[in-house]
């Protein structure tokens, strides 16, 4: 077997790492949000619940959890917060006390017109068009879907009794 690394690169080198680069990339791509919420008033995460309700409005908590990736311990404080800030009501079902509906208010509906900018703002602060920028969250989106069916496919290799 050979030993010699002197020629091959070091795949432990944290430049290397997939996960570094895309965890270094969401720290700045976060801290360059900043100044753009600012003005409207919104952190990053309560920007991307606003995304998902301007998207969809009158959801339940489960479904924008899903959409966000979120458990409800952490959704629950955004919904809570942007609710304070009158831009959206959440309101148990009348058919079903255990679910909370969530929909924009009249202020949450007209925040979206001053976040139009954002996204043409942050292309350019990235220095990719629009397209590029959707290429990109397209590829992004595909390594997620590929781990999530590589997790599954652990987890049932892993539950799978073991032949005798």
């Amino acid at each position: 077997m050979n030993t010699d690394t002197s020629s091959s690169p070091d795949w432990l080198a944290l430049d290397r790492q997939l996960c570094f680069a895309l965890y270094a990339a969401s720290l700045a791509m976060t801290k360059r949000y900043r100044p753009l919420l600012e003005p409207l008033g919104l952190t990053y995460p309560q920007y991307l619940v606003m995304l998902a309700m301007w998207q969809r409005d009158s959801r339940s908590v489960g479904d924008l959890g899903e959409a966000l990736s979120l458990d409800s311990g952490t959704l629950t404080p955004l919904l809570k917060r942007l609710e304070a800030a009158g831009l959206l009501r959440r309101q148990r079902s009348s058919e079903d006390e255990r679910r909370v509906q969530v929909r924009l208010t009249e202020a949450g509906i007209a925040l979206r017109q001053q976040a139009q900018a954002i996204p043409t703002r942050m292309a350019s602060a990235v220095g990719c068009s629009l397209d590029e920028i959707g290429a990109l969250t397209g590829e992004l989106h595909r390594l997620r879907r590929t781990l999530a069916q590589a997790e599954g496919l652990a987890i049932a290799s892993s539950s799978s009794p073991t032949p005798t």
